[in-house]
């Protein structure tokens, strides 16, 4: 991965997507069970590594779980690491509008839909760093 922490790649959490549907991000909404690190929140797609998964491996596996599109690795773009609160790898992925159809929302958070990318940037219920991982991708080079 060019510009980052290749050892990164063997020792993180997991992975998360900011997923471009046409000029809109997909969100979801995370369940709202106590306990839950921010439960209830507008979250992105992506989750937990599993043993011996590359971060790409991992977010490829958590988009298709969570909201059944299929991507490869070639869909992957911009991939930034950051250690905390978790060590995660964050990538972008930039779809035609008509990908919607594929989504097939899976068995975790409360529903899914499309958002402006700003607007999730700004928005109040979103995970606070989170906000700030989609700012830098809408700021910086494609």
């Amino acid at each position: 991965m060019t510009g980052q922490n290749l050892s990164a790649e063997n020792d993180f959490d997991g992975a998360k997507l900011i997923l471009f549907i046409g000029d809109h991000l997909a969100v979801i909404r995370r369940d709202d069970k106590p306990g839950l690190p921010f439960a209830g929140c507008v979250d992105l797609p992506g989750g937990m590594r599993e043993p011996g998964e590359t971060p790409q491996a991992c977010v490829l596996r958590e988009v298709e779980e969570e909201l059944g599109p299929v991507l490869s690795a070639s869909d992957l773009q911009q991939p930034r690491f950051y250690t905390a609160p978790k060590r995660a790898w964050f990538f972008a992925a930039y779809l035609s509008a008509a990908r919607a159809d594929d989504i097939v929302f899976g068995n975790e958070g409360q529903g899914w839909w499309l958002m402006p990318p700003w607007e999730f940037v700004t928005a109040p219920d979103a995970v606070p760093h989170f906000r700030d991982r989609v700012r830098v991708v809408l700021e910086g080079p494609r």
